[in-house]
């Protein structure tokens, strides 16, 4: 017969949803149990998790619209409430759902007067809107309102330049993280060498994914991503310095370093959410216009300190994620312009 601390050694990690609810169409929330692990390991898992769950899970977006007649972003229309900067806004926040990896267009063709909701979009098959009721533009005269769509899926965020497009065409600043925040916290349960560690998580998505899809996918892309490192054979390990082969563009110091054009790139490619900040702080950055860390390296405290609802506490969680994740520090001299 086991002893309980034989017993729970030998005990298979298990997931299990414990809450689960619908806020709105575009708010789903999951919490989930993982254990048992070993001391450390339901943080390794967390942090692993959360970072999957925020950064790899794809989403589908708006990524352009076609507007007939309409040649600047900021233009009015006769007969529409919104200018077109605004609609491009709602049409951003669009959340979607789709089964294909393909490129796919849609049109939403109106005649008013009405409200155009993401419910007027024909869609092809393998899309849909998670809230058709979800607000685009209000047409407020008999008018035909045409607009011309392109959906992409991909993962975190990609920002438009309004130079690649003409004729009518007007890039959307896409969000492709349908996961929208994620929280973990770690408990112990049991005694002496019997102790093990339980893992919580909290998933909130948009609806596209479900939070247990969005697990479930989570843990696909981190197995996924490792995985080629289990094929790789001792003798093709080779310890000479030489990289070039492999990576020509990059040049690394002697300490293996990263030099000053590949740290450019980093921050130019790597997304604000890698700082996993507190969901106050980040949410005050995106609607700062601050994507990545580069942008973030943009501001100097006392920029950040004048953002709106950003405190000193926010600050001082941005100057120290930078820090510890990324060995960067802010800007000593106030050098952005507001």
């Amino acid at each position: 017969m086991l002893t309980c601390e034989k017993s729970i050694c030998t005990q298979a990690i298990q997931l299990k949803c414990i809450e689960s609810r619908i806020e709105n169409k575009r708010l789903h929330y999951g919490r989930f149990l993982v254990s048992p692990f070993r001391r450390g390991q339901a943080s390794t898992v967390g942090i692993a998790m959360r970072r999957a769950l925020l950064g790899e899970i794809r989403g589908t977006s708006i990524t352009c619209a076609r507007f007939h007649g309409v040649v600047h972003e900021y233009s009015t229309v006769t007969g529409i409430k919104e200018a077109i900067h605004d609609v491009l806004v709602n049409l951003k926040e669009v959340a979607l759902r789709s089964d294909s990896n393909d490129v796919k267009e849609a049109i939403s063709s109106v005649t008013g007067p009405k409200e155009i909701t993401a419910g007027d979009i024909l869609f092809p098959p393998s899309v849909k809107a998670v809230d058709n009721l979800q607000h685009i533009v209000t047409i407020t005269q008999p008018i035909s309102v045409t607009i011309e769509l392109k959906i992409e899926k991909d993962c975190g965020y990609r920002i438009g330049n309004l130079n690649e497009y003409k004729n009518g065409e007007f890039p959307v600043d896409a969000v492709f993280m349908p996961v929208r925040n994620v929280n973990y916290s770690v408990h112990l349960f049991g005694s002496g060498e019997a102790t093990r560690e339980i893992s919580l998580i909290e998933i909130w998505t948009n609806g596209s994914p479900t939070p247990d899809e969005a697990i479930s996918e989570a843990s696909e892309k981190l197995i996924e991503l490792p995985s080629p490192l289990l094929h790789v054979k001792r003798e093709d390990v080779s310890c000479s310095g030489d990289y070039k082969g492999l990576f020509p563009s990059i040049k690394l110091s002697s300490q293996l370093h990263v030099g000053n054009e590949l740290g450019k790139k980093l921050s130019e490619d790597t997304f604000i959410d890698q700082l996993e900040l507190p969901a106050r702080a980040f949410n005050c950055l995106k609607k700062a216009e601050i994507h990545t860390i580069a942008d973030l390296l943009n501001y100097s405290r006392e920029d950040l300190s004048k953002i709106k609802s950003f405190g000193q506490k926010s600050v001082d969680q941005v100057s120290k994620a930078l820090w510890e994740r990324f060995a960067s520090e802010l800007p000593q001299n106030e050098v952005h312009i507001q």
